[in-house]
């Protein structure tokens, strides 16, 4: 689903026309250039992290909400849209009811906020099921940006804050629902609400957020804390962007890959170090090695947002670079994955990491103990 998702936003700049040239190609591809958004926002995101929450409610039937989301994703690409829209509907009303167990196990702000992500998923999907794909991704950004903010809000409960963050963030997430809300009726009313509680959101997690702190540790904290910073950064860009294009300026480009490639990928960059090792179970190795992929996709989406505004070309070129760091940065994960195998085979296993890997150390104790009482990592 990221392959294709990823080949499918590459045409839609012009770059590799070339995989165009077989009937089969052009149908598959041509499918994936037109459902970009829904493949990689709906189709990946969703069916992934409905994974990650199947494996921590600890009950089978919580797997059919990735199931069915992934074979929608699926039946997307064979061009059966009608069969796609219902299984991922269907998908995401089962992840709905996977976060009405987890409520009943932990009615915490953060898990209400998970439940509050699950139904923006869902209300993406069914505007997309009923012919409305155009205003589905207001609806799936909610889902990841509250994703993310609720794991966030859960690792401030660790650290010193100040008693307004928590409230704060609740105001700030009840404007983001008003905007998608609004945006269906009034869209730049709407928009221009929706583009200042992602703004907000982003100076939130700046002043509150527990990388802050760890961006000065050495090691794995600080690169997770300069992904989600700079990721942050991205979020308020994005908020920036969308309150234009609502506007009537031309950034629909930059609102929409600003936060998805900007905001989303470094969160995935940052947490996939210590929720891989948690969900599937597998040790990798970390090193410097990790910043190139990181490095490469903030340096592309520069070139492609802001070089690429006047210059078809430059904006193309930005766009293969962003499909090339993502590229990376599985290859160097499977790096680690193997690098990792290989030294438990040649030594004992490492110590600890000793008091300067506080953020990682806390990220795995929690994904651990939210495995154990049903709650989910992200």
């Amino acid at each position: 689903m990221l392959v294709s998702a990823v080949i499918g936003g590459l045409l839609r700049v012009g770059v590799g026309e070339a995989l165009l040239g077989s009937d089969a190609g052009a149908a598959v591809f041509g499918r994936a250039a037109v459902f970009h958004a829904a493949l990689m926002l709906s189709g990946f995101f969703g069916t992934v992290i409905a994974v990650e929450r199947a494996v921590a409610a600890r009950v089978r039937w919580a797997f059919a909400a990735p199931a069915l989301s992934g074979a929608g994703a699926l039946a997307l690409l064979g061009g059966a849209t009608g069969l796609a829209a219902a299984l991922s509907l269907a998908g995401a009303a089962v992840f709905v009811a996977v976060h009405a167990l987890l409520l009943q196990r932990q009615a915490m702000t953060h898990t209400r906020l998970l439940a509050l992500a699950a139904l923006a998923w869902l209300a993406g999907n069914a505007l997309f099921a009923a012919g409305r794909g155009a205003d589905a991704p207001v609806w799936w950004f909610v889902f990841l940006v509250l994703t993310v903010g609720a794991e966030r809000l859960e690792m401030t409960r660790f650290a010193p804050r100040k008693p307004a963050a928590e409230p704060a963030l609740l105001g700030i997430v009840a404007a983001l629902l008003a905007g998608a809300l609004l945006s269906a009726w009034q869209p730049a009313a709407g928009g221009v609400l929706y583009g200042l509680a992602l703004m907000a959101l982003g100076v939130w997690f700046a002043l509150y957020d527990v990388a802050r702190r760890t961006v000065r540790a050495p090691g794995l904290p600080r690169y997770m804390a300069l992904c989600l910073l700079s990721g942050y950064a991205w979020l308020v860009i994005g908020g920036l962007a969308w309150m234009g294009t609502a506007l009537g300026c031309p950034g629909r480009d930059m609102a929409l890959h600003a936060l998805g490639l900007g905001f989303v990928f470094s969160m995935v960059m940052g947490h996939a170090p210590v929720i891989l090792p948690a969900v599937a179970k597998v040790k990798l190795r970390f090193g410097a090695r990790f910043y190139a992929p990181i490095v490469a996709l903030h340096a592309s989406l520069l070139l492609r947002l802001f070089g690429g505004v006047e210059d078809a070309g430059l904006r193309a070129l930005g766009a293969a670079l962003n499909a090339a760091s993502v590229a990376l940065f599985a290859v160097i994960v499977v790096s680690a994955i193997v690098a990792a195998r290989h030294a438990a085979r040649q030594a004992p296993p490492p110590k600890p990491a000793d008091a300067a890997d506080a953020e990682a150390r806390l990220a795995a104790a929690l994904a651990a103990a939210r495995a154990r009482r049903g709650d989910a990592p992200h």
